[in-house]
């Protein structure tokens, strides 16, 4: 392997390492055995611990989930590599020529430059990339810079088409509720958003109530959540942010009662209800004196 004089890895190193873990017969079984979609539950792990090691404000943490979340596009890129689809080079073009395309403010002609960033630019220019994209699935060989023959072109992009499907739900539903309200699609402020929530709860409710299917009932719940993501937008809050921090809420108060009970040589089982209910609330009292 490639070394620096200082001894570090490098990149080329973890590279390296990859191909070595997925080589036939003297590779790793269990990375043998690994497809887009084994590997993808994980990519999807590691860029939450990210995320948790910046709330926690935690750089040592962060500096390892980085290299962490690194080596999953590195896993990727081999196993595409493998199939001759792209390699980690072709990412490496790919991204770092997106962003010179998308900042032509910074690295575009001296107009360009001059001009700044001009309202709007940001979604022309993904706009556009949409397009070529589109294009290029449709009809993988013409060249995407020509001019679109919109006789012959496949049907025109959604506004909604850049939102990643395998998004958690919460913050897709925000960013859906984004590109549909900067071309109009929107509430104008959040009284009716609050009165469409009623509305939902309500319909909820309704479908509880008449012992509807459990079918019905996901849908009207999913319009529920769906709606309180929309109250968090005009809120300017982050649902997913919010719910993590209830999540820790509800995780700090239920060891609150385990150590209750452990006190007297008990776990929540040995308890019941009213008595891990009341030692709840006496967590939540304590936590109220150092807010």
């Amino acid at each position: 392997m490639d070394t620096r004089d200082d001894g570090r890895k490098t990149l080329a190193d973890l590279l390296d390492v990859m191909a070595a873990l997925r080589t036939p017969d003297t590779g790793c079984p269990w990375d043998l055995e690994q497809t887009f979609a084994t590997i993808a539950p994980y990519t999807i792990e590691e860029a939450y611990e990210v995320a948790d090691a910046i709330e926690r404000g935690d750089l040592v943490d962060l500096e390892e989930e980085l290299g962490d979340l690194l080596l999953q596009v590195v896993y990727h890129a081999r196993i595409a590599e493998e199939q001759s689809a792209f390699d980690f080079g072709d990412v490496v073009h790919g991204v770092t020529t997106k962003m010179v395309r998308r900042h032509p403010h910074v690295f575009g002609t001296p107009d360009e430059r001059a001009a700044g960033a001009a309202p709007g630019f940001w979604e022309h220019i993904k706009a556009g990339e949409r397009d070529a994209k589109a294009r290029r699935k449709a009809a993988p060989d013409i060249d995407v810079d020509q001019p679109l023959d919109r006789g012959t072109s496949p049907p025109p992009p959604s506004v909604l088409d850049d939102v990643p499907p395998a998004l958690p739900a919460l913050t897709r539903a925000i960013k859906l509720q984004n590109k549909a309200a900067r071309v109009g699609f929107d509430w104008p402020s959040l009284s009716p958003v609050l009165d469409k929530m009623r509305e939902e709860l309500a319909e909820l409710d309704e479908t509880i109530a008449n012992a509807e299917s459990p079918t019905r009932q996901q849908e009207e719940f999913g319009d529920l959540l769906f709606v309180l993501a929309n109250v968090a937008r005009h809120l300017k809050l982050d649902p997913e942010e919010a719910l993590r921090s209830a999540n820790a809420k509800f995780t700090r108060r239920f060891h609150a009662i385990e150590a209750a009970l452990a006190a007297d040589s008990r776990t929540p089982a040995d308890s019941n209800l009213e008595e891990m209910d009341a030692l709840w609330n006496q967590a939540k009292a304590a936590e109220k004196q150092f807010r």
